[in-house]
């Protein structure tokens, strides 16, 4: 590997600081390494979307409504985020795989926990355990490549990673579906317990530890002692933070849990098409970060740093997520798969940063950022839940040009419609009413509030991206600190 300077967005402070030459792996292990810890994050992003999967079978289960399923899945993300400052002072002093194996341990627990649970108490507590107890499992490798590999590498790793969560998304869905009417979900958690850890005995005889010496105590003016207040005073930091929260973390959110409601109760999909649409948009997302691993150093090179990919990508996913909402019925499972690979350009925020600060701060500025992203995915998942239910509460209308109250929505394609009623959020058709297939000569009902409710809450959901795009914006005008040239 060789050394870089650091991209656009990374300022003055860190300008020019790469991982010291004796701390560089060489490129067999540093590809031993990464497959180690990529291995643990496929199963951290296959936990943390499963749900999305579940729903359908856990909702008449447990008898679960909009603001339920909001609130079990955004538990993973509230753990999570709980989570993350200590996560970053551990990371910097001990290393990723001593912090790694005590977090994955937790992970396990989780998994059993959701498996044995009796009533939404003991799967809130399951998913609550699940994301405190992967939540190191992309920023203590984050957190390594920064004193592992140099600069580009970094960027071109950290892409990878988030592939291979696109892989453990993909994992989520079909071959999920695929499984519950073999197995079951209980057992289905139970394996995941068992994968995390097999997951941690390869972490323990492949990770190296924390040389003696990188604890962030030497040449680091202090920074060991100083905790947050440089990561949360830094003007990249407060630039960046919209951004993670609403359009990164609002992204997780659609992709994780909001895309297959939407499939399926405005656009009339069945449980199984809902689940081939999730297939289909998490293959979209990890092609999208395996092509920003292969394509981020010729970027680089030609001067395209983050910031600059950031402000021009951006107003994509914005004019995407619009024509979503005004498309409702007929925005499927490819309109969300464009939405979700428009935003994958924020990623580039995360090794920006951590190279915005000195080695000693990275594993506590990225964890810093992480609890924003996880803060606004738990925010997002469980807002828009209980906005549904508001809408659909005071009588939401179609502004997208739906039809009257009562009125049969047209079919969405030859001779097929859906049935989509305005209650029971996540579990199907009414008890007994048997919905038809969305094949040739079926025919249905869309409720028509359940639309507009949906479409309502996803332009509040626009709004708030808007707002923070244009601070990220307005802020890079006011930044006066110097930019480091691109490599």
């Amino acid at each position: 590997m060789s050394a870089a300077r650091p991209p656009e967005g990374a300022h003055a402070a860190a300008e020019g600081e790469g991982a010291p030459v004796s701390q560089l792996l060489p490129q067999p292990v540093a590809i031993t390494v990464f497959l180690a810890l990529a291995f643990a994050y496929f199963l951290s992003a296959l936990v943390r979307a499963v749900t999305a999967t579940l729903a359908p079978t856990l909702a008449p289960e447990f008898a679960l409504q909009a603001r339920d399923l909001g609130l079990l899945a955004g538990g993973y993300f509230l753990g999570f985020a709980a989570m993350q400052l200590p996560l970053g002072r551990w990371l910097d002093r001990h290393g990723p795989r001593k912090v790694l194996l005590g977090f994955l341990g937790l992970a396990v627990l989780g998994c059993l926990v959701f498996a044995a649970a009796t009533g939404f108490s003991g799967l809130l507590a399951g998913r609550v355990l699940c994301g405190a107890g992967v939540s190191a499992c992309l920023m203590a490798p984050l957190t390594g490549y920064r004193r592992w590999f140099a600069p580009q590498a970094q960027m071109s790793a950290n892409s990878w990673m988030l592939m291979m969560g696109s892989l453990g998304m993909v994992a989520s869905t079909l071959p999920v579906q695929w499984a519950l009417p073999l197995w079951g979900w209980r057992p289905l958690f139970w394996a995941l317990a068992a994968l995390i850890a097999l997951a941690m005995v390869v972490i323990a005889l492949r990770v190296p530890g924390w040389a003696s010496g990188t604890d962030g105590t030497d040449g680091a003016g202090g920074a060991a002692a100083s905790g947050y207040a440089q990561v949360w005073r830094h003007p990249y930091f407060q630039r960046l933070a919209p951004l993670g929260f609403f359009c990164y973390g609002g992204m997780m959110a659609m992709q994780t849990l909001w895309a297959g409601p939407w499939m399926q109760r405005v656009a009339g999909y069945t449980p199984l098409e809902s689940a081939a649409g999730l297939f289909g948009i998490n293959v979209a997302m990890l092609c999208a970060f395996w092509t920003w691993g292969m394509v981020n150093p010729w970027l680089l090179r030609k001067g395209w740093g983050a910031d600059r990919l950031l402000a021009l990508g951006l107003p994509l996913s914005l004019a995407v997520l619009l024509g979503i909402i005004i498309a409702g019925p007929r925005a499927g499972g490819g309109a969300w798969a464009l939405y979700c690979v428009s935003c994958t350009c924020v990623a580039l925020s995360q090794p920006a940063l951590a190279l915005a600060f000195p080695q000693a701060l990275a594993g506590r500025a990225l964890s810093a950022f992480n609890l924003v992203i996880f803060a606004g995915v738990f925010t997002v998942q469980w807002g828009i839940g209980l906005a549904v239910d508001a809408f659909v509460a005071v009588g939401a209308t179609d502004f997208a040009a739906g039809p009257p109250q009562g009125e049969m929505r047209p079919p969405r394609g030859a001779g097929s419609e859906a049935t989509v009623g305005a209650t029971g959020f996540a579990a199907g058709p009414p008890q007994g009413e048997i919905r038809p297939p969305r094949g040739a000569g079926s025919e249905a009902t869309v409720g028509v509030d359940t639309t507009a409710a949906f479409q309502a809450a996803m332009a509040l959901y626009l709004a708030c991206n808007a707002a923070a795009y244009a601070w990220f914006l307005f802020r890079g005008q006011r930044h006066n600190a110097r930019q480091a040239p691109v490599p």
